[in-house]
């Protein structure tokens, strides 16, 4: 082949704003959950010390307390009510990321505090167990009771519209978000009104475009991605049994499930499984909107303070607005 012939990668076009964090974000490896919980907590001191980690809004009540089946199963969760408005409110059930492996109630409490303000609904964040301590299924179980407390007796001790209810995930959180709504589904429960996948985790099999071509971008990689599978569900997928719903993109029919908003990120190994998911909720005849922020790497949303980042947080509050009105 002529040299003229040979053509280069596209360059990557992060968005002027995200380069600083791009460079400065500290990259772990996620074979090692011990060592992805310890940063993850260095994070949070630092965002604190740094004034971005908002612990307090004035428009929020803020309480831990548990969900509850009560046969003797429970889960820890965080509850964010407005402090304005009038009952009975719509609510949000709030799955946060962390790659199945970290992350605990405070891990995205900034996010879950802006989301109560701004959309006027009771979120609830749940304290998931997390692998590879608890592998699959204990989080998706964990968070599928916090769903069912939530339509049920706990939604009525919050005075919460169970006809109002959306489930929301972040990364790993996406897929519970979405294994929950599957669950429901096939108890003939009520639906949540939305499910909100905000860079999902969907797909195990790591072979699209964006999962192969994505081996060293910011806050997230192909390889965490392999990781992050083999912890959740071990090294071998039949072997373990899996939970039918663990992994969405394997589940064959997504027909009945409740309308999705779906948002991916350019340069985000997980962008290309995002996108298949959701045109095959709306191959099956789900209301669904997929939208992919350009220049963006996964979770930057939260991660800086950009232009882009605002504008894709504003749009989840106007998304979850228009739905539990």
């Amino acid at each position: 082949m002529s040299n003229d012939q040979v053509t280069s990668p596209p360059a990557r076009l992060i968005d002027p704003e995200l380069e600083r964090t791009a460079r400065l974000y500290r990259r772990v490896d996620h074979g090692n959950p011990l060592a992805v919980r310890k940063e993850a907590s260095r994070r949070i001191r630092v965002a604190r010390m740094a004034g971005l980690w908002v612990a307090a809004d004035a428009a929020v009540q803020v309480e831990d307390t548990v969900a509850s089946d009560g046969a003797g199963q429970a889960v820890p969760v965080r509850v964010y009510r407005p402090v304005a408005g009038t009952a009975p409110y719509p609510a949000v059930l709030y799955m946060h990321g962390g790659a199945f492996i970290s992350g605990d109630l405070d891990f995205e409490h900034p996010r879950c505090l802006e989301m109560c303000r701004e959309t006027g609904a009771v979120v609830v964040s749940v304290d998931y167990r997390l692998a590879p301590e608890h592998p699959s299924p204990a989080a998706l179980d964990d968070c599928v009771l916090a769903h069912r407390w939530l339509r049920g007796a706990g939604g009525r001790e919050l005075s919460v519209d169970p006809g109002r209810i959306a489930v929301a995930g972040t990364s790993a959180g996406g897929t519970l978000a979405a294994g929950v709504c599957l669950t429901a589904r096939d108890e003939g429960a009520r639906p949540p009104r939305l499910q909100m996948l905000l860079y999902p985790v969907l797909d195990d099999r790591l072979e699209t475009p964006s999962a192969r071509a994505f081996t060293d971008t910011p806050a997230w990689d192909s390889g965490n991605c392999a990781h992050m599978w083999r912890h959740y569900l071990g090294t071998d997928v039949q072997r373990t049994g899996a939970c039918r719903y663990t992994v969405p993109a394997r589940v064959a029919d997504l027909s009945g499930l409740p309308a999705a908003y779906v948002m991916t990120a350019e340069y985000d190994p997980l962008r290309d499984e995002g996108a298949e998911y959701a045109q095959r909720l709306a191959d099956a005849g789900v209301l669904t909107e997929l939208r992919q922020f350009a220049g963006t790497f996964h979770g930057f949303d939260t991660l800086a303070a950009a232009t882009v980042s605002r504008r894709a947080l504003e749009e989840q509050h106007a998304v979850l607005r228009g739905a539990l009105r």
